[in-house]
């Protein structure tokens, strides 16, 4: 059995470091399907005092899964660091793995590993994430609920020492809800506020808490929103200057089709010729024009271009469309007129 353990240990672990770059044993014991996301996260908000008792096997088994892990890392010449689990609550306790207070499985579960072929700058970022404290959580519940303090109610609830308590009560009145869906506001507003916790609410079908927003200083979301209201000040200005060189290029190309046409098409006039090349070479028209072999003026596409103007303007095609005359009827009675209008425009 402790073979097949260690395997098992052994692939998961390798798909960790393969994808996040850093094994940590929750990761691990998650990815073995020990121990559920749903209780990890009562465990991070404190509301379960030890991870290995709501584990899906017992404690020793646990144990055994990472005496397994460190010595897939030990053979794997890892670089071995330490990182404190601490919970989303207001105190920031350090969070218990063992529940029979085992200095030793606590040890073991605070170890993590890191491919000692990583840069400097990116074994500091990995650092820095995994020694992040985790964000204070609020509930948006889905029932009634009173305060255990002041016995009010309202539309979040903080929990604290496994109760609830309103945002007054949970000092954290004067924060403002902003909702998810503006990333590059929440991250700015986040950044700014002393003060922040993520809104989450309790889904029924995905059997877990979904984030639906963030609580923030009201002065940091006005910062965030100035911020984002000057970015989209530039953005607006960069599209005006990316309209005008698209514009510009449009022109050009323009041009240089209906110098194409006059080459191909010398009996043409050059006021016609430049008609047809504006139509033909419209940016996101789809036309003949904007292909790849429009835009390297192919001969082919070029008289194309050409056979299209002809048979919208020197013959009576679109009066047989309308008349609810087939099209491809309609067109095999129009080509000796778009022939002879081709032999006349080729003649210098």
């Amino acid at each position: 059995m402790s073979g097949k353990l260690d395997r098992r240990v052994a692939e998961v672990a390798e798909e960790l470091l393969r994808r996040k770059k850093v094994v940590a044993p929750l990761d691990v014991l998650s990815g073995l399907g020990w121990i559920s996301g749903r209780t990890v996260q009562a465990w991070e908000l404190g509301r379960t005092p030890h991870l290995d008792t709501q584990a899906a096997v017992p404690p020793p088994r646990l144990l055994e899964a990472l005496g397994s892990l460190h010595k897939w890392a030990a053979d794997r010449g890892l670089t071995r660091s330490e990182v404190d689990h601490v919970a989303a609550t207001r105190d920031r306790r350090r969070l218990l793995f063992s529940s029979a207070g085992d200095q030793d499985a606590e040890a073991s579960f605070r170890t993590q590993w890191t491919d000692p072929d990583l840069s400097p700058a990116r074994l500091a970022k990995v650092a820095e994430r995994q020694a992040k404290a985790p964000d204070l959580v609020v509930i948006h519940p889905d029932k009634a609920w009173h305060c255990a303090q002041c016995r009010d109610t309202g539309e979040f609830h903080f929990l604290e020492h496994e109760v609830p308590l309103c945002l007054d009560c949970a000092d954290m009145g004067h924060l403002v809800y902003l909702p998810s869906g503006d990333a590059a506001l929440t991250r700015r507003a986040r950044k700014a506020s002393g003060l922040a916790a993520v809104v989450v609410k309790w889904s029924k079908s995905r059997k877990r808490f979904d984030r639906r927003g963030i609580l923030v200083e009201r002065a940091a979301l006005e910062a965030a929103e100035e911020q984002c209201l000057a970015d989209e000040e530039v953005r607006e200005r960069r599209k005006v200057r990316d309209r005008e060189r698209r514009a510009a290029q449009d022109v050009e190309f323009q041009a240089t089709f209906a110098v194409r046409i006059g080459e191909l098409f010398p009996g043409l006039e050059t006021a016609r010729a430049q008609a047809i090349a504006e139509h033909a070479g419209t940016r996101s028209s789809g036309r003949v024009g904007r292909s790849a072999a429009g835009q390297a003026l192919d001969e082919h596409a070029v008289t194309l271009a050409v056979v299209a103007a002809i048979r919208h303007e020197e013959t009576d095609y679109d009066a047989m469309l309308m008349a609810g005359v087939p099209r491809a009827t309609a067109r095999e009675r129009i080509r000796d007129d778009i022939d002879r209008v081709l032999a006349l425009w080729r003649q210098p």
